[in-house]
This record gives structure tokens, sequence and C-alpha cells, in this order.
């Protein structure tokens, strides 16, 4: 048999990250009353968020759909950083949500609750403890140091429809880090990197959370939201700096999250400003 070459195109060309299995994903998700309708795992592409944002606004894809790259290319977060890893070594996907009988003032909610949906989901897969940074972050620790091991971008798709991606390092290893603050979940020590489990427990926990908020009418403090993010959120009790447009900056210690999902932030002057993620140019620890 030829050895395979690293870094040729072939599915199986790193043995330590087989492709997903879609055919499994869509029988252990799809049914009858679920929230998934479709599952689409693709090769290669450049974002799956502008592809899923695309498709939503050609009406090539409804609520529940699921687009999920071996591969990205252009793969981004907030602000349009770029989020780069090799093929197979993280799970990287976007899901559609139309969340039309929740008002839209709540939808601002739906990044937060991905957070805690794919912290649970992560937790309960791969036992790793996986804490939120406020408003978009993944963190796990690493030689007894937080480091990012993903990330969440939602965008609008339409106007009832968002679509929410999500970027999970998973067995990056260290050699192979965009950044030394950096993680994944195999040097935080999961006990799997098996990325079929591990992407069915983060959507299932995704369809449990979302359906409780929906069923809430996107009530945060009903739904149970608000309490749960604020007890995985690494940010709250810290004292922080806030980068905001205008060359403005707020120091303060971050003391709460509002029911609007905004970063509270208590300043030496006695003053509780409350910051939103669309304000945030850079959050970091002061």
């Amino acid at each position: 048999m030829t050895p395979q070459n690293p870094s040729d195109d072939s599915r199986w060309s790193d043995l330590d990250r087989p492709p997903l299995n879609a055919a499994a994903l869509r029988r252990g998700l799809i049914r009858e009353g679920s929230l998934y309708r479709r599952i689409d795992v693709v090769q290669r592409t450049g974002s799956t968020n502008a592809d899923l944002v695309a498709r939503a606004a050609a009406r090539d894809a409804g609520e529940g759909t699921v687009l999920v790259a071996e591969e990205q290319t252009a793969g981004r977060g907030r602000l349009d950083r770029q989020w780069t890893a090799p093929p197979r070594s993280g799970l990287f996907f976007s899901l559609l949500l139309e969340p039309r009988e929740v008002p839209v003032a709540r939808w601002g909610w739906l990044p937060l609750l991905t957070g805690v949906a794919v912290a649970t989901g992560l937790a309960r897969a791969a036992g790793v403890d996986t804490a939120l940074k406020w408003p978009n972050d993944l963190l796990v620790t690493v030689g007894g140091e937080e480091r990012k091991a993903g990330g969440i971008l939602a965008e609008g798709a339409g106007a009832d429809g968002v679509v929410i991606g999500v970027g999970i390092n998973v067995s990056l290893r260290e050699a192979e880090l965009p950044v030394p603050q950096a993680g994944s979940l195999a040097l935080a020590g999961a006990q799997t990197t098996d990325r079929d489990p591990l992407l069915r427990a983060v959507l299932r926990s995704l369809e449990e959370w979302y359906g409780r908020w929906r069923d809430a009418d996107g009530d945060p403090a009903v739904s149970g939201l608000q309490e749960t993010y604020t007890a995985g959120c690494a940010t709250l009790g810290r004292t922080v700096r806030a980068e905001l447009p205008g060359d403005r900056a707020l120091v303060g210690e971050a003391v709460a999250l509002d029911g609007d999902g905004r970063l509270v932030i208590a300043t030496d002057q006695g003053v509780q400003e409350p910051v939103g993620a669309g304000d945030i140019v850079h959050l970091r620890l002061a």
C-alpha cells in the first residue's frame, strides 16, 4: 500500500482525523418533531455561515438546516476576524433558526444560548469543562491556563432568520495552534476527540436549549438561560477593559449580565454601565 501524503486531499490523509459520517448524523438527529430538517456535510468551503446565509436568501434552506464543513478556508469570527484550522481537526458548522414567535428584541440571546448549549454538550460528550467568555468565546483549561477553543458568530438571514456559526478546535496539537493563546479539546484532556458523537451531543443540546427559550417567548429568565449563562461565564467577577468604538475604553469589574444579554461593568467611579456585544471591539482582562 502506498503511504498517504498528509498534505493531499484524500478524505483519509490523516488517519487520526477520520471524516464525519453524514448518514449517521442524519439518522441520529433528523426525526419526526425534531428541530433538524436537513444536515449537509461538505469537504471544504470558505465559510459555512456565508453559504447558509446565501441559501436562506435563495429560499434553499429553512429552519433546522445544518451545514457542516470538514475544512473552512475563510472561516471568521466577530468583526471578520479569521478562524483557521487543519482539515477535520474541529467542528465547523452553521445552523439556520427562524424564531418568528419570539420578539426580535430577544434574538440577541441566540449567541449566548448557543454558548450554553455547546458547553453543556461538550461536558456530556467529552468530559471537558468549557467556560464562556462573554460574548462569544468558548474557553478550556490547558495546563492551568484558560485558552480559547471555540467561537460563535450570529448573522441575520433575511427578515425571519438567524444563522448561528460555531467553530470548535477538537484535535489540534500544540504545534498546530494559530496563536499560543488558543486551545483544543484534546489539549484540555477530552475523553474523546471523535467528532461524530461530539457534534451529535452539541446539536442535541442546542435543540434542547432553543426549544426551552422559544417556549418561554425568548424570556432569558423564565427559560433559565440567563441564570445558566451567568453560572458558566468566566468573565463575571473579573476586572475587564472593554475597548469601544471611537478609541473609548471602559475599565471595571464585570458584575452581571442584564436582561438584554449585555455585560454590566462597574467602574471605579461607582457607575454601572451595560455594554452590548455589538458595541465591543475587544474585551480583555485588565
